[in-house]
């Protein structure tokens, strides 16, 4: 069949989804599921329905899993689209698996109001295949513009603050920013926590060495230091005011010590993520992959990965995501200093997550919980991120029985390049359901129609 023909047979259709290992809410247990009008309409051990009304998928051997809810890309648009753009992005995470993203403020222009953030809305209800939102940007001089999101609180993710490393006009270092913002917010705040002091200091004492820079002095100039002072900044000034605090991308092993596993992620003030990247690479990959692997805050060793993995497996890290950031390959085809910090993930942050399944390093159920299930619990979003009936039929299918090597012919980021070039995985995604539409199969993209933007429980 023409792939074409593929999708134009089964658009808008109804599936039965037949005799498949439904992984969902810590269990996995052979089930049929029912899709219609975009929910899941039924769950159960045999669901007899007309085979006229549906179309059948033949689950056996099998996972089904709720899509992915990634809290934390970069797609670039508006302004950076010679690097990506809404649509190819969200084509690329839906083909790994990711059904949802959050997306960040640091555009062209920066997301500084409320008229430009909603602009990026009306973008994506044009050309994202995914579910999405986007984040209220945060400077030293827009704080009334900030605050006004809490009038929308159930439209909008959550506000982002670059606290001490941004470009453009988003380091938000003003003593009196942050301290109005945190105690006036009522919407989650996401944090990019690295101390630019710190990170100057660094800069400064290695130039004096007077030698070229090269990418393995990344993790030496943006150092746990940088990352722990400014994690501990944040979260003194979140506890004085009791703010809804969720920091991004935790690097460090010093940092874990800040964090706590003592009661349930729905009753925590203090949240983290954790990227996949750094659950994967180490500082000793930067004589292999150089820049490919320059990012913020950085990769770093070894003994970070092995905490990371620690505090994610005993819950003092919430959930995990990708910090997606793709540059052109001229952008990061530099001398280090020069070369952009940022790498494309989102197609194939699942997929990273299933190969350690398979090495034994971590649990499917866990992996569920920590991709799907926390972020919608950490962002209140409505009716999303598990498998119920009822709730928004986002979906992955998966097979950790058929090997995927990642190569430039399958690469579906703009930029056309990923770290992981030539990387086996044990598993595929077979199939990717967003709103009970089926956005990927058999290899394709299917754009038509739309994701829906996220709304929020708050």
């Amino acid at each position: 069949m023409a792939l074409t023909n593929y999708f134009n047979v089964q658009d808008m259709q109804n599936y039965l989804i037949r005799n498949i290992q439904l992984v969902n809410e810590g269990t996995i247990r052979t089930a049929d599921v029912l899709l219609k009008n975009g929910r899941i309409e039924r769950i159960g051990g045999q669901i007899n329905e007309p085979n006229a009304a549906v179309t059948e998928i033949n689950g056996e051997g099998k996972y089904l899993l709720p899509g992915c809810i990634d809290d934390q890309v970069h797609f670039r648009e508006p302004g950076l689209t010679h690097k990506a753009s809404i649509g190819t992005e969200s084509k690329a995470a839906v083909a790994g698996g990711v059904t949802s993203f959050m997306e960040m403020p640091n555009t062209i222009p920066n997301a500084l109001t409320q008229d430009l953030l909603e602009e990026k809305y009306q973008i994506a209800a044009r050309s994202s295949v995914a579910n999405y939102s986007f984040f209220m940007g945060t400077a030293n001089n827009n704080t009334d513009e900030v605050l006004r999101t809490n009038e929308k609180k159930k439209d909008i993710c959550g506000i982002k603050i670059f606290m001490g490393s941004s470009t453009g006009n988003m380091l938000v270092d003003n003593p009196n920013t942050l301290d109005r913002v945190f105690r006036e917010s009522e919407v989650l705040i996401a944090t990019h926590c690295e101390d630019e002091t710190i990170i100057k200091r660094n800069l400064d004492l290695l130039k004096q060495e007077g030698r070229e820079l090269i990418p393995a002095d990344h993790p030496l100039i943006r150092d746990e230091e940088a990352c722990y002072e400014s994690s501990l900044y944040a979260i003194q000034i979140a506890k004085k005011y009791g703010t809804r605090l969720h920091i991004l991308h935790i690097s460090t092993a010093r940092e874990l010590r800040l964090f706590t596993n003592l009661f349930p992620l729905k009753d925590k003030r203090i949240t983290t993520e954790v990227c996949v990247h750094h659950l994967h690479f180490t500082s000793d990959d930067y004589a292999q992959l150089g820049n490919k692997i320059k990012c913020n805050p950085a990769i770093k060793a070894p003994h970070n990965r092995e905490g990371l993995w620690e505090a994610l497996l005993d819950d003092r890290l919430d959930i995990i995501a990708t910090d997606h950031a793709p540059h052109t390959w001229a952008e990061k085809d530099e001398p280090y200093e020069k070369a952009h910090a940022g790498l494309p993930l989102v197609q194939h942050s699942l997929l990273l997550m299933l190969h350690y399944v398979k090495q034994g390093k971590i649990t499917l159920e866990k992996v569920v919980e920590k991709m799907s299930h926390a972020p919608a619990s950490c962002f209140q979003v409505k009716e999303r991120g598990y498998i119920r009936e009822g709730y928004h039929a986002d979906l992955v299918i998966a097979d950790l029985n058929d090997q995927y090597t990642v190569s430039k012919a399958n690469i579906l980021y703009k930029c056309g390049w990923s770290p992981l070039e030539g990387f086996q995985f044990p598993a595929s995604i077979q199939n990717t359901f967003v709103n009970g539409h089926m956005v990927y199969g058999n290899g394709v993209v299917n754009e038509s129609q739309w994701g829906e933007r996220l709304v929020f429980d708050r």
